[in-house]
C-alpha cells in the first residue's frame, strides 16, 4: 500500500512512500522534452514537457510510479486493489492505458486546469504492458501548487473528485476517505477539553491527549487521516532544507516497518521508498528502506531537450557518520 502528500512552504512540494512487499528495479528517471512517448491507441508525444520522477524503466520506457513535469504538475499511482476497473476500447475516446496515464498527462499539461480539461476524453483502457507486466489496479492523485484532484477507474465509469486535503491512500474510494474523516473533526493538537461532564475533574496527565482516537495502524483509511492530521498540524519555515525534512517526517508518520504487515509466509510489506519532489525546482529528493539519508536529483542539470532517458539507480546504501 502507500501514501501520496502535497505540502506548501514557500514551495509547492510533491511525494510519496511505496509501500510493498518487494522492489521493481525503480530508479529516479528524468524524461527530457523530446523522448518519443509511444502510447497503444494514442498518437505518440515526440515533443512534450520533461518530466523527472521514479519509473521502473522496461523495454526502454520509463514506467512512472510518481513523478513532476518542467512546469510543477505531478502525479502519482496508488494501488486501489477490489475497487480500479479499466475498460475496454472506446470510439471517439482518448484510449491512455493506466501505465501510460502519468505521461499522457505530465506530457501535456502545465496545471490541474488543462488536466481537468485533458480527462473529459479519457477513457483508461485494459490494455496490459506486456504478459509479464500486466496492470496493477491503481486510483492517482494530481497536483499543482493551487489544488489536487484524485482520479478512479471503478465499475461506474472515470470518477474525478477535487482533493481538497492533499492526500491519497489506497482503497476504499476517495469520497468514502474524505467522508470517513469526519469522525476525526474532534483531533486536536492542544490539550482537551472536558466536555465529558462539569461535574468531574480530569487531569490532562500526558501532552498529546487532544489526538487521542488518531488511528494508529497502517490499514489505508488509518493512514489517510493520521497523514491529513499530521499534514495540517504541520508548522516549518519555508526554507528548503527544513521544508524538505518536514515533508519526510511527514511521510515517516505512515511508515511501513518490515515484520508489521505480513502479506504471505515470510513475506512483508515495507516502505521501499519515500519522495518529496520540489516542483517549483525540479528536484526530487528520496530515501529507501535501506538508507535513510536524503538523496537528491536536480532535473535541470541534465539535457532536457535531449531524446534520452536518464537514469539514476537508487542509492540503497546507508551512509552512518561517526562523530567520535
Amino acid at each position: 500500500m502507500c501514501t501520496a502528500i502535497t505540502m506548501l512552504s514557500g514551495n509547492h512540494y510533491f511525494g510519496r512512500n511505496l509501500d510493498y512487499e518487494h522492489t521493481f528495479g525503480e530508479a529516479v528517471t528524468v524524461t527530457p522534452r523530446n523522448f518519443d512517448f509511444k502510447f497503444r491507441n494514442c498518437k505518440s508525444l515526440n515533443s512534450h514537457y520533461a518530466i523527472i520522477g521514479m519509473a521502473a524503466v522496461s523495454q526502454g520506457y520509463p514506467l512512472y510510479f510518481d513523478a513532476t513535469n518542467e512546469k510543477g504538475l505531478s502525479m502519482a499511482g496508488l494501488n486501489f486493489p477490489e475497487f480500479a476497473v479499466y475498460q475496454p476500447y472506446k470510439n471517439g475516446k482518448d484510449n491512455i492505458a493506466p501505465y501510460e496515464f502519468i505521461p499522457w498527462i505530465l506530457g501535456q499539461c502545465a496545471d490541474i486546469a488543462e488536466c481537468k480539461k485533458l480527462l473529459e476524453n479519457i477513457n483508461l483502457e485494459n490494455v496490459n504492458f506486456s504478459e509479464d507486466l500486466p496492470n496493477s489496479p491503481l486510483h492517482w492523485i494530481i497536483s499543482d501548487r493551487e489544488a489536487s484532484v484524485t482520479v478512479e477507474a471503478v465499475s461506474d465509469g472515470l470518477k474525478i473528485y477535487d482533493n481538497p486535503v492533499g492526500v491519497l491512500t489506497n482503497s476504499p474510494a476517495f469520497d468514502m476517505q474524505m467522508f470517513n474523516l469526519n469522525n476525526y473533526m474532534a483531533l486536536s493538537n492542544n490539550n482537551p477539553k472536558n466536555y465529558f461532564s462539569e461535574k468531574l475533574d480530569f487531569n490532562i496527565y500526558s501532552r498529546g491527549m487532544g489526538a487521542m482516537g488518531l488511528p494508529g495502524d497502517l490499514s489505508s483509511m488509518s493512514r489517510f487521516v493520521r497523514a491529513c492530521f499530521v499534514k495540517f498540524s504541520s508548522v516549518c519555515s519555508p526554507t528548503e532544507t527544513e521544508s524538505v525534512n518536514q515533508f519526510f517526517h511527514i511521510l515517516y508518520s505512515v511508515y511501513q516497518q518490515r515484520g508489521c504487515v505480513e502479506v504471505k509466509n515470510g513475506m512483508y510489506e515495507i516502505t521501499n521508498y519515500s519522495s518529496c519532489c520540489n516542483t517549483d525546482k525540479g528536484i526530487y529528493y528520496y530515501t529507501t528502506y535501506e538508507n535513510s539519508t536524503i538523496t537528491a536529483v536536480d532535473m535541470h542539470r541534465e539535457n532536457l531537450d535531449g531524446g534520452t532517458l536518464v537514469v539514476y539507480p537508487l542509492v540503497n546504501v546507508q551512509n552512518i557518520i561517526m562523530q567520535n
